[in-house]
This record gives structure tokens, C-alpha cells and sequence, in this order.
């Protein structure tokens, strides 16, 4: 079973060690997951990889672009960009030398529900690498002058989004099946917010959510838990961070189903693009749901691969389109499912038609064995593959303490994987196939 890791004051009893954490999970070659809650509330919970010579380091926050409150939209990724301009103690440069000079890398991701700042460097220079990034962290200035410098760059950014087809149907897919919903506005902003937010709104924005109790620090690698606690404690306490001993991290968000009300069923944007776009769906699963990894097994063969049915009776069997698959996303109260293809505008309404069918062939017959059997193989490698850098290991951490408080071994992955049904399957899809669907075309 999934560890459950605790956040209230009457569960850390035995965590108040805090150089020594609560193990968490033990695994082969001298790997272990520990776990510890600083003063303040501050999460600290790592992953020791004896065989590796490197260390990830993230600082998770938890904000996200959703929690953004009118006058302030936009300003989640704002300071993820701003965070990079200085502090009192360095500037942009300084930052980016301190990590140029060990070779070590450094880059930071906004999303609708966290945002983190991390960092890959050589063990010897993990003191570095926590020291910079819990300085950005904390004693952002938030310079008016590049404040407005930066405000150009993110409009690129988003101009640049906008020149991209894919990220405009995906965008606009999110947005209408969404409807009004926090989760449906763009994580980096609107052109228009961007150009209207205040240095003042931003200001406040990075005040209320950039807490001791909101931060989680995450790490793996070739590390000792004690010494990535002591360096994190030293470097907060350093820039006169509120570590009170009695406080407990902040709530994690509820896990209740939102009622959300798509917009129109179908919608088509001209752009003068070469390709037409096309993205189908509907809602999908929470985070956390039980069937998550029949979720995994059904978006695996209807399009995660090349032998994928989508994949097959598109791309292979016909030659309509070049790129073409399945997709899914989850959130605390909202998830998403949907298929994607790219094609000439000439063959959109058959691609569009075969897209449909191909699903609800699945829901009506469900998968057969051996495609069920292929999948799991499927997942059960790239689970393996795509979690044996510490960057993975890392992210994979931090993600599980802030969104649900659930660690989950690499074993019982795969075993959650492996338990899925052709029924688990065929269920799923006919509930998907219930939901209310909207279609997306980009051309």
C-alpha cells in the first residue's frame, strides 16, 4: 500500500528528529526515502541513489496559476521568471555564474497547481546549488526596473505560443472544456494580463503564497537526508525566514469533484496555419481517483505508442497524419482525456471521424488480451526507464508530498499497473464515453 505522509501536528511525533527524518520507504542498493518537517512547516523529503555522482534539488511551492485572484492573473509565472532577476544578495548574474561555473543546470516550471525552482549540479556542489536557489526562493526584490524588462519577455513567450499550432489547440482545447473554471486560463497568462498586472499585485502574489508552510524541498541523488536538512535549515534561517517551531505545513488541497460546465461543443479557430489541429475530449479523472491506472492502460493503447490503435488506423493504415495520440491530465478537483491529431485541412473531417470511432470501438468492445498484456509490458518499461535519473526521482518526490501525501514505491507502480482488468478497461471508456465531449479545430 502507498505511504501516507502526514501533515498534521499530531502526526510528527517521530519526525521531529529532523536531521535523521522518518524513512519512508527502503529500497534496493542502499536507496532510501526519508522524510522530515522543519520549523515553519518546511517539507523536506529525499531520495539517497548511492550509484549517482549528481544531485537533484527542487523547491516546490504551492501555488499555481488557478490560485490567482482577479487584479493578479498572471502573476504565478511571472515570478517564476522574476525569481531568476536577483536578490538582495545576488543579481541575475551572479545566479546564473554560480551555476555555469560547476557545470550544473538550473530552471524552474509554473503549473496550474505548484510551481518549483530546480537545480541538477555534482554532489560536491549541492551547498551551492540549495543556498541559490532557497535565496531566490526567499528574498526576491522584485526590481520595478526588470520587473517591466521581464514583462517584454514573457509577451515573446507568448507570442511565440501563439505561432505554435499545437500549443494553440491544446490551450484552447483546455480553455472551452473547461469553461470558467481557474483551471481553464492559461498558465502563463493572457497578453492582456500580462500587459496589465502591477508590480504591486505581483508583489503581494509572491508574499502570501511564497510560505515556509507551502514550500516542500525536494531532492535526490548522491545525498545524505541529514545534511540536505541542515543546509536547507541554515540557508531560511539565514535570510530571517518565520521558522516557528509549531507550525504545521499548510492543508493540501481537497480532492472534490468541481462542477465544471464546458463551453460550446465544438469550436474552430482560423489562423492561416498550414496544418489543421484537431483536439477531441472530455472530462476525465481527479487526482488520486482508484482508476488512474486503468486511465494509464487505456490512454497506452488507444494512443501512447506506435502500435496504438490511433496510431495504426490514422498514421499507419491510411497515411492522414503525420503525429496522432491520446491524451490525459489530473487535477485536485478536475482531469481531462482526449485524442490529438495533426493533418492536412482537406482531410480533417475524415481524420476527425476515424478519431471517433477508434474510441468508441473501445468502449464498445473493450481491449483484447493481448493488447492488454502489450500494454502492461508497455508501462510496466517505461515506468522503469523513465524513472532511473535523479531528475525523475526528484520530481516524482515533490509532486507526491504536495499533491497528495502519498509516496509510491516504483514496485507498487507496477503493481497498480498489472492489477488492471480488460473490464477496469472497457468500464472506463464507457464512463469517458458518457461524459460531455467538445472538439477543438485549429487551422
Amino acid at each position: 500500500m502507498p505511504v501516507l505522509l502526514p501533515t498534521s501536528l499530531t502526526q510528527l511525533t517521530d519526525e521531529l528528529n529532523y536531521h535523521t527524518g522518518k524513512l519512508i520507504h527502503a529500497g534496493g542498493g542502499g536507496n532510501d526515502v526519508r522524510r522530515s518537517i522543519l520549523p515553519g512547516g518546511v517539507r523536506v523529503i529525499t531520495e539517497r541513489m548511492p550509484s549517482q555522482r549528481s544531485v537533484s534539488i527542487g523547491f516546490w511551492v504551492g501555488v499555481g496559476s488557478r490560485d490567482e485572484a482577479p487584479g493578479m492573473l498572471g502573476s504565478t509565472h511571472f515570478l517564476e521568471h522574476l525569481l531568476f532577476k536577483g536578490t538582495g544578495q545576488r543579481t541575475a548574474l551572479d545566479i546564473a555564474h554560480a551555476f555555469d561555473r560547476v557545470g550544473g543546470e538550473s530552471n524552474a516550471l509554473t503549473a496550474k497547481e505548484h510551481t518549483c525552482y530546480y537545480a541538477r549540479v555534482l554532489d560536491e556542489d549541492t551547498s551551492m546549488a540549495i543556498d541559490v536557489i532557497a535565496d531566490m526562493v526567499t528574498g526576491a526584490v522584485i526590481d520595478p526596473e526588470l520587473l517591466e524588462q521581464e514583462r517584454g519577455v514573457i509577451l515573446e513567450e507568448i507570442a511565440m505560443d501563439q505561432d505554435d499550432p499545437t500549443d494553440v489547440a491544446f490551450e484552447s482545447f483546455i480553455e472551452q472544456l473547461m469553461g470558467t473554471h481557474p483551471l481553464g486560463r492559461p498558465i502563463g497568462g493572457t497578453p492582456q494580463e500580462i500587459t496589465d498586472v502591477s508590480r504591486e499585485a505581483v508583489w503581494d502574489h509572491y508574499k502570501k503564497f511564497y510560505t515556509p508552510d507551502r514550500l516542500v524541498i525536494s531532492a535526490a541523488g548522491s545525498l545524505n537526508h541529514g545534511e540536505i536538512v541542515k543546509l536547507v535549515m541554515e540557508s531560511l534561517a539565514q535570510r530571517g525566514w518565520d521558522l516557528n517551531e509549531g507550525t504545521a505545513p499548510a492543508p493540501r488541497r481537497e480532492r472534490l469533484r468541481a462542477d465544471i460546465t464546458p463551453g460550446a461543443e465544438s469550436l474552430t479557430l482560423e489562423k492561416n496555419f498550414e496544418q489543421t489541429n484537431i483536439v477531441m475530449g472530455c472530462p476525465g479523472l481527479i487526482a488520486g481517483d482508484d482508476r488512474r491506472f486503468a486511465m494509464s492502460v487505456l490512454n497506452s493503447a488507444l494512443g501512447g505508442g506506435m502500435s496504438s490503435r490511433l496510431f495504426q488506423e490514422i498514421r499507419e493504415k491510411r497515411g492522414l497524419a503525420y503525429s496522432t495520440f491520446s491524451f490525459s491530465g489530473s487535477y485536485s478537483d478536475a482531469g481531462y482525456f482526449g485524442m490529438y491529431a495533426g493533418c492536412l485541412p482537406a482531410k480533417a473531417e475524415q481524420v476527425t471521424e476515424l478519431m471517433q470511432k477508434t474510441f468508441d470501438d473501445l468502449a464498445r468492445d473493450g481491449l483484447t488480451a493481448d493488447e492488454l498484456e502489450k500494454v502492461i509490458g508497455q508501462l510496466g518499461g517505461s515506468t522503469i526507464l523513465g524513472s532511473e535519473d535523479a531528475g525523475s526521482r526528484m520530481s516524482r518526490l515533490g509532486r507526491a508530498e504536495l499533491d497528495s501525501g502519498r509516496f509510491m514505491s516504483l514496485d507498487e507502480l507496477l503493481e497498480g499497473v498489472r492489477a488492471v482488468t480488460l473490464d477496469d478497461v472497457q468500464d472506463l471508456a464507457r464512463y469517458l464515453a458518457q461524459q460531455t465531449w467538445v472538439t477543438t479545430v485549429v487551422k
